[in-house]
């Protein structure tokens, strides 16, 4: 069956828009054509399939700024600590962790918090 190249892109970005879509396969089966037709009509790296790629990251991006404002709002810890994971530093990150990794000439060093806190205990004495 033979489909029309622009019907084809008006509806893919119809329902990127409409479905609030991330990935490629979703728009495809929102489509009246296979997937092997979908990128036959658009290849990978042509001028639609990125215009429709920029739509799906813009769909991304809105999505999660929105959950991460709810998480700063939430007076769930679980999600509020999942936001400060998400914005702090390599330092901040390794005080928040309850273990965590180091490597020290090519060494990799498993400490938990409570090894972490025996060792200090120890080595006041």
């Amino acid at each position: 069956m033979a489909y029309n190249k622009k019907d084809l892109l008006s509806k893919a970005k119809e329902a990127i828009e409409k479905h609030k879509l991330f990935f490629v396969e979703d728009v495809v089966a929102f489509l009246p054509c296979a997937k092997p037709t979908f990128y036959e009509y658009f290849p990978a790296e042509s001028n639609e399939l990125n215009e429709l790629k920029e739509l799906l990251e813009k769909n991304r991006v809105e999505l999660k700024v929105s959950m991460r404002s709810k998480w700063y709002k939430s007076n769930s810890p679980a999600l509020q600590m999942a936001l400060m994971k998400l914005i702090s530093t390599p330092e901040e990150l390794k005080k928040l962790a309850m273990q965590y990794q180091e490597s020290e000439n090519n060494h990799k060093v498993n400490i938990s918090l409570k090894d972490a806190i025996k060792f200090s205990d120890n080595s006041e004495s």
